[in-house]
């Protein structure tokens, strides 16, 4: 007792306004009692770190207790509160918390499998995933999650368990596919590792003493429709403190760093006239859409690394023998941050601007800055060096490219990236055992193997105890918001 007295003391792994009364002086028969008095003592001991730290958001009310001298470090005439709980503390130490959240995965692996399989065999596109809503939902109902079915959205879903006024912790499923090849970018594996780590952390902490709260949030059209910033709009995350999710890749990066992301819709109108007779009265609006995407292709050569453009004509016109009056383009932009995509707007524009006076062209443009502006990720220092540890003690491989390893590659967008602009949060990439590039047919049938599922299943493990360290110590707590505060600072 006295060694887990110590460990619980100096990690401080359970918080403070969970106490329900604190402890009266002990009777006569239990002050000779070693046990005891040691018990009060971490109390007292856990009571006192808890007040200097406030390890679960200073926008909670200060612990209950019995004061003692003030805390000077918290300012003058702020006391430093005795915390006393009337529930024992758990007696195993870190580690064995996190080995019993991996044995809660371990002992499902046959269910988690069939879950994925579901998914993967039945892919369904941006908010159409009835079949993934509903199969997830059953399945976390069963394991003692209070369900929220329909959460803002049709096919979002909310999944609870826990108590309020303590460390809140989101893992997030996606399950949306692709069109024309199903799961290419392995969304069935995200669900899995989702709904994984959520049992696996439900599973630990109704043992602790302290509220602690887990949510596995359902996200549906990541690929098209940015249904985590719906989500984002209605406020689903202001009272979450971390929110984590993994995605299958070729290769394990831990800090891969992905790209804001705009779209932007062009449009040319001239005038429809016969091309081979009188000519001359039309203004034809498929040249300005040829020259828009030549003047973007040349534009490539002047852009900064990491930046990109990259679209496609919509409309070229209904018929070879008349002169198109009207053509629509899309284009995409990628940037490393938010604030790099203003100056590249201004360039694009200027090749749309280009193309519409060398054709005499009306031009007509609109960036779309609605929920499908995805915003860069980041990747939270704290949380991601926690991910790379626990991901080692578990045997995990990274790839040893020097540039990937420094977080120098980039690649792709998600709303994912909205999301860690509003709380701390990570999206690592882990290895599913192939070479398969995403988005392709061969990544969908990779994403349905039988050998995806022991790295799948230990991506949820390792998420579960990246939740562990954080609730089991405040400091970890502390300097996850530092980073994000900085983070944001810096985008």
């Amino acid at each position: 007792m006295q060694k887990t007295g110590e460990c619980l003391a100096s990690e401080s792994p359970w918080g403070s306004t969970h106490l329900q009364k604190p402890l009266e002086t002990p009777a006569a028969n239990l002050t000779t009692c070693a046990a005891q008095s040691a018990r009060l003592a971490v109390m007292e001991s856990v009571g006192d770190c808890l007040a200097s730290e406030r390890p679960w958001g200073s926008h909670l009310n200060p612990p209950l207790g019995k004061p003692s001298a003030p805390c000077t470090e918290n300012g003058p005439g702020l006391a430093r509160p005795l915390i006393t709980v009337d529930r024992k503390p758990p007696t195993m130490d870190v580690q064995q918390i996190k080995e019993k959240s991996s044995s809660a995965i371990q002992s499902r692996s046959e269910e988690l499998w069939d879950l994925s399989q579901e998914i993967w065999k039945n892919p369904e596109l941006a908010f159409k995933e009835h079949y993934a809503h509903k199969v997830l939902t059953d399945f976390l109902e069963k394991q003692g999650f209070r369900v929220d079915r329909h959460y803002k959205l049709e096919t979002a879903f909310r999944a609870v368990y826990g108590k309020e006024g303590g460390v809140h912790v989101c893992v997030i499923c996606e399950y949306d596919a692709l069109p024309g090849i199903g799961h290419g970018c392995g969304h069935n594996l995200i669900a899995e590792v989702g709904v994984a780590a959520g049992i696996a952390i439900k599973e630990v902490i109704q043992d602790f003493p302290q509220p602690v709260k887990v949510t596995v949030l359902g996200t549906p059209a990541e690929e098209q429709g940015g249904g985590k910033n719906i989500l984002i709009e209605h406020g689903c995350f202001k009272d979450v403190d971390f929110a984590m999710m993994a995605h299958p890749d070729i290769c394990s990066i831990a800090r891969w760093r992905c790209l804001a992301r705009v779209s932007v819709e062009v449009t040319y109108r001239g005038k429809a006239s016969h091309p081979a007779y009188e000519t001359w009265e039309g203004t034809n609006a498929l040249d300005a859409a040829v020259l828009c995407y030549s003047n973007i292709s040349v534009l490539r050569q002047q852009m900064r690394p990491h930046h990109q453009v990259h679209g496609i004509i919509l409309d070229g016109g209904i018929h070879p023998d008349v002169i198109p009056s009207e053509t629509k383009l899309e284009f995409q932009l990628r940037a490393p941050l938010r604030s790099d995509l203003d100056g590249l707007e201004e360039q694009v524009v200027a090749c749309f601007k280009a193309a519409a006076t060398a054709t005499g062209c009306e031009l007509e443009y609109k960036f779309n800055k609605g929920p499908e502006y995805y915003l860069n990720v980041l990747q939270n220092d704290t949380l991601i060096s926690r991910y790379e540890e626990n991901s080692r003690d578990l045997g995990v491989e990274f790839c040893t490219d020097r540039k990937v390893f420094a977080g120098e590659m980039f690649s792709g967008s998600t709303d994912m990236g909205n999301v860690s602009h509003v709380v701390p949060s990570i999206h690592p990439e882990f290895s599913i055992g192939d070479t398969a590039a995403t988005h392709s047919a061969l990544f969908t049938k990779v994403a349905g193997a039988p050998e995806a599922q022991p790295y799948t299943l230990t991506q949820g493990k390792v998420l579960a105890r990246i939740a562990i360290d954080v609730i089991c110590q405040p400091k970890l707590f502390k300097k996850m918001k530092e980073d994000f505060k900085h983070d944001i600072a810096n985008t």
